[in-house]
């Protein structure tokens, strides 16, 4: 999807990136005194609550909506979510959206300033990526431990932001994962790319679509089943609703 750049998008965009790092800032002292609290409904209430913050200062400044389709696929009990990475907004969408969620993550984004203090906190996989089979490891201890907790594992199989239009190699953690657990894995797809792109500065009014599809049953298939089942959803799912 084209976008035309414009003196009033840029100055919305301008704002929206000042109100945004003055709400983290504001904020990280209130969750980090959060996370000393022993139960996790308070840490997560505070968390969603800067989540939604941003999102609502997204939606005011800068115009951009969003629709969200396949809420009924969620199933009762916790498992891993398999989702297209395309922008920062699914990040903050995804744990509103699955509760007591936490994320796999690559152990840079713990050094950021004031964003990355918080994120130490909450109990994210960090992991190494240079080391495969070290993160791996990890990833298997730390996620089965966060499962048995009543925690919702969120995972982007490509690794990495992904722009609109394009896919990278899916790894199988996330199946090899639910499979060991036996825990249901949750497939979701969206468009945020196209109006908040990765690593940029514009963000582009219209509405970004998110579908969460149907449960896969990790007590069932095994962990190459989930994979490709997941894979070849999210990416005929991204078909459908990509504009680019």
């Amino acid at each position: 999807m084209k976008h035309d750049v414009t003196p009033l998008l840029f100055l919305r965009s301008a704002l929206f990136l000042l109100v945004q790092t003055g709400i983290t800032v504001a904020m990280t002292p209130i969750v980090l005194a959060a996370s000393a609290l022993p139960r996790y409904e308070y840490r997560y209430r505070l968390a969603r609550l800067w989540a939604a913050s941003i999102l609502t200062a997204l939606r005011w400044i800068c115009g951009i909506d969003w629709d969200i389709q396949g809420r009924e696929h969620i199933p009762a009990r916790n498992g891993v979510v398999l989702s297209k990475h395309q922008s920062a907004w699914e990040t903050l969408m995804l744990f509103l959206i699955f509760p007591r969620t936490v994320y796999v993550l690559k152990q840079e984004l713990l050094k950021i300033p004031f964003f990355g203090w918080c994120l130490g906190r909450y109990g994210h996989i960090a992991i190494d990526r240079s080391k495969p089979k070290q993160a791996m490891v990890a990833l298997m201890k730390q996620g089965l431990r966060r499962l048995r907790e009543g925690h919702w594992i969120v995972i982007f199989p490509e690794g990495t932001r992904v722009a609109p239009g394009e896919r990278r190699r899916y790894a199988g953690s996330g199946g090899v994962l639910a499979a060991r657990a036996k825990v249901p894995v949750v497939p979701v797809a969206h468009n945020a790319g196209e109006h908040w792109p990765r690593n940029g500065f514009l963000k582009h009014p219209g509405t970004i679509t998110l579908v969460i599809g149907p449960p896969l049953d990790g007590a069932e298939l095994s962990a190459e089943e989930i994979n490709r089942r997941a894979e070849e959803w999210i990416e005929a799912t991204m078909a459908d609703i990509s504009h680019s």
